[in-house]
């Protein structure tokens, strides 16, 4: 049986959106629970709830591909 597809997709401007069963680790290691199957991850950097994505890039005028 396959594992399910996963799949990250960079939106303009904005965050990267990983779709699947994903495992996310800080880079110490430690396990970042995501409480769901689709999660926006931060790419301005700005975030306060990093590694998560809180929409601080629109109003901070982030610009990205």
């Amino acid at each position: 049986m396959r594992p399910p597809r996963v799949t990250i997709s960079p939106y303009q401007d904005g965050p990267l959106i990983v779709r699947g069963d994903v495992e996310l680790v800080a880079a110490d290691g430690t396990p970042i629970a995501a409480h769901r199957r689709t999660v926006a991850l931060c790419r301005c950097g700005l975030s306060a709830i990093k590694p998560f994505c809180d929409g601080t890039h629109k109003p901070a005028g982030f610009r990205a591909e």
